[in-house]
């Protein structure tokens, strides 16, 4: 195991789910196109004061090496499909097995990555997908953007659009640079939708900083779609059609009708298309 605070490029977090799985698939083609290296992380969480359950009872001696025997077997499973993604791509890799708190150790990682890409745990009680305490953590706490896969098996559309949330904050400031970048790579449309409560004077704002980023990435197609109300399901109906949502986090200051948590909540919990939440740490 490697000192964390060397973990650059992309990570993808591992638990042996198929949500995880389909992390790792996504996460192959990400850094190959950006043209990083991939880190394979499975934490270790040590567990204190005995078994979990109605009592509490002594854990077994060999616990912790029966602990490092699953998260081999899970990263080993891991490698081998990112090998199978990568088609014979000269993809770099490395593995991670630290010993630690779960979160923790995940966030203290972001601060030299790229991006973090991890799966989506859990159903809700009416059958939607809903978000894992390590995924809301990482969207709340990563110092980098945090990618979002809420199925359990690729659905990869790769002639759908890069959707893209705007709102003039610092993250979706962040977030416009991404998703252009991710645009271009992907030789995919790029749907804007700025959104109003924004004043005239504000949208105006919005379209020159777009028109700027268009002049950095010439062979991006955008298309603006402006919505004046119920930003969130508007999103939500874009990135049914599209490979690809990016969003701000939150913002600060600035205009008004910002991301401060609702509109990307709501997008991150009910979307199922790929997603990065731009942290703007």
């Amino acid at each position: 195991m490697s000192n964390s605070e060397t973990v650059g490029g992309i990570i993808v977090g591992v638990d042996g789910s198929p949500y995880s799985d389909a992390a790792v698939q996504w996460a192959v083609g990400e850094a190959l196109q950006r043209n990083e290296r991939l880190t394979i992380v499975n934490v270790i969480t040590p567990l204190a004061g005995g078994w979990s359950g109605t009592w509490s009872a002594p854990m077994p001696e060999d616990f912790s090496a029966w602990q490092e025997e699953q998260a081999r077997h899970i990263v080993d499973d891991a490698v081998r499909i990112a090998r199978e993604s990568a088609e014979g791509a000269a993809l770099r890799f490395s593995t991670e097995t630290p010993f630690a708190p779960l979160v923790p150790t995940l966030v203290d990682m972001t601060k030299q990555a790229q991006m973090i890409v991890v799966g989506c745990r859990g159903m809700g009680a009416l059958g939607r997908a809903v978000l894992g305490s390590v995924s809301t953590a990482l969207i709340h706490h990563a110092h980098c953007p945090v990618a979002v896969l809420h199925d359990q098996g690729p659905r990869e559309r790769a002639h759908g659009s890069i959707v893209l949330g705007v709102d003039g904050s610092p993250a979706s400031e962040r977030a416009t640079a991404l998703a252009f970048e991710e645009a271009s790579w992907r030789k995919s449309e790029l749907v804007a939708m700025p959104w109003s409560d924004l004043s005239a004077d504000a949208e105006e704002a919005l379209a020159e900083r777009l028109a700027g980023w268009q002049e950095q990435y010439p062979d991006v197609v955008v298309r603006r779609v402006v919505v004046r109300d119920r930003p969130a399901q508007h999103l939500l109906a874009l990135a049914e059609s599209a490979q690809l949502a990016v969003i701000g986090s939150h913002g600060r200051g600035g205009f008004a009708g910002m991301l401060v948590g609702s509109v990307s909540s709501a997008v991150v919990h009910g979307i199922q298309t790929p997603v990065i939440v731009a942290r703007h740490d």
